[in-house]
């Protein structure tokens, strides 16, 4: 990176699936804690990159997606209201990073000056070892990668088995993926000089949700609040697709996704959460790190 450049990287934070922070050599307000937000992820935390994609299917800029969004219009959210790149931009004290596919014909550097999103719905998961060198290479000291989450919960795996219970098969192997995750950080982290990181469980606080629902304000934890059929899980959440009036209540919005309600639950505890689910640090404590 040319050394001229007005945005030089000090700090990078990368939340594998879920969000990319980065502390810039900038000035920027006492309210920020950092001064920009990069987002890396899948549908749980794309806001609108696929919108700019003719030949994806993979979209959400459609109803019922949005219907509890300030703007109360989809956005390519695939969410009843903010995803969690919302929430956690929030909690910095940062406005939403732009889907970057948004900024392709700008030519102003401002237009990045708060962050952009390369979150993409049906996005994969991509080699974490080569994509954190390379982050590494460019400045990348702070990084924060959550795990994978109870996925044999959603309502698109309990929709399979006529008792609508969890696919143990899926949780075993969310679970195998969350232990090579973890020992891939610690490799990395006696490896890499001055390197430092949080890795968030969000596989046990989704059990924790699933298992007891009413601590946290739920009352559905199987059912989609939005789509057709057995679960809500046959269809997914389009158009003609039934909602439900209590968004609030449920867990999942789609039969994949969840609702805000959920992803605020997720980020409070990324955030501010105790050694129980970040470890060996929340965000907070990794950002004054």
């Amino acid at each position: 990176m040319d050394d001229g450049r007005r945005f030089r990287v000090k700090n990078f934070l990368l939340f594998l699936l879920f969000f990319c922070l980065l502390s810039l050599r900038m000035e920027f307000s006492r309210a920020q804690m950092v001064p920009a937000v990069f987002v890396f992820g899948d549908s749980l935390v794309d806001v609108g990159n696929n919108n700019y994609l003719p030949v994806s299917i993979a979209k959400a800029d459609f109803p019922h997606n949005g219907i509890d969004f300030p703007t109360r219009k989809p956005t390519g959210r695939f969410s009843n209201g903010k995803n969690a790149a919302d929430l956690l931009a929030e909690k910095l004290g940062l406005p939403s990073s732009p889907p970057y596919l948004s900024l392709l014909k700008k030519t102003d550097e401002s237009s990045y000056i708060n962050g952009v999103s390369f979150a993409s719905g049906g996005a994969g998961i991509f080699n974490g070892t080569d994509q954190t060198y390379r982050l590494y290479e460019t400045g990348a000291r702070k990084f924060v990668l959550t795990g994978i989450g109870a996925i044999g919960c959603i309502p698109a795996e309990r929709v399979k088995n006529k008792t609508h219970e969890c696919n143990e098969e899926c949780n075993f192997w969310s679970v195998k993926y969350n232990e090579e995750l973890k020992a891939m950080l610690k490799g990395l982290k006696s490896e890499l000089q001055g390197i430092n990181y949080s890795y968030f469980d969000t596989y046990s606080i989704m059990q924790n949700v699933i298992q007891k629902p009413s601590s946290y304000g739920f009352n559905e934890i199987e059912s989609a609040c939005c789509g057709l059929g057995d679960l809500k899980a046959k269809v997914p959440c389009v158009p003609i697709s039934k909602y439900c009036s209590n968004r609030k209540d449920y867990v999942f919005w789609d039969l994949y996704h969840p609702t805000e309600a959920t992803a605020t639950i997720f980020v409070h505890t990324l955030f501010d959460g105790p050694s129980q689910y970040c470890i060996p640090m929340n965000v907070r404590q990794l950002v004054s790190a």
